[in-house]
């Protein structure tokens, strides 16, 4: 009858609905945690200064200037993951390309005391891109704890908003007050990435984001369709 045909579609549309809400709610989660902080670049930094502390080290002072120059520094790789381990740009290119490109005027900058580089297809937090990525022997814990250190910058960033993802910490000596000077007293806005110290909201998991609402989308519309909706 038709009541028998509407209770029908009635139960294949409240399964649809559970196996929709089944499905879809963790993706939703991760969606949301991803988007849940505005600049992994100063959490990374944050969890420098948590880890140089408990080690009985001095804090450093998050230097948006450095953070940029970390930004420019990842684009020199040119999204070639493999290059990470076994190259790095020049010396001179901080004074000649990063500094200029990021507003800092290239006589102020004081001399680079340690950098920590790494990179991965997956998009990580940054709790956990510190302790996987970039710490990966007892020379990368001599760096991070290195006395010398007064500033230190971070950046990550995508390649094309995705896969894969770059990793970098830079540190410095000097004096926060007379070094990475800006012309006009302000960083340059840099994109594509993240880079700390600027104030700046920022989703360096803008790329996996934009492709998990793919996802969603997409088994949105299966599920639809096969329930009958």
């Amino acid at each position: 009858s038709n009541f028998d045909q509407i209770g029908r579609g009635q139960m294949a549309m409240a399964r649809g609905f559970s196996i929709w809400f089944l499905v879809i709610s963790p993706l939703l989660l991760s969606a949301s945690a991803a988007d849940s902080k505005n600049n992994p670049a100063d959490e990374l930094v944050a969890v420098i200064n948590s880890n140089r502390t408990s080690h009985k080290s001095s804090t450093l002072f998050d230097n948006p200037g450095l953070g940029c120059i970390a930004l420019e520094y990842l684009k020199a790789f040119q999204g070639q993951c493999d290059d990470v381990s076994s190259k790095k740009p020049a010396n001179s290119d901080f004074a000649d390309t990063f500094a200029p490109k990021c507003g800092v005027l290239a006589p102020t900058l004081p001399p680079i005391t340690g950098r920590l580089l790494g990179c991965q297809t997956k998009y990580v937090p940054p709790s956990q891109a510190f302790s996987d990525i970039l710490i990966q022997n007892s020379r990368s814990l001599e760096i991070l704890y290195d006395k010398n250190h007064t500033q230190v910058g971070a950046a990550v960033s995508g390649t094309d908003g995705g896969s894969p993802y770059f990793w970098c910490v830079l540190f410095s000596s000097g004096a926060p007050n007379n070094t990475f000077a800006l012309e006009g007293g302000v960083v340059k806005t840099v994109r594509p990435g993240c880079f700390s110290g600027n104030n700046d909201d920022c989703s360096a998991a803008q790329g996996f984001q934009h492709g998990l609402w793919v996802l969603i989308s997409g088994i949105l519309l299966v599920l639809f369709y096969n329930s009958g909706l």
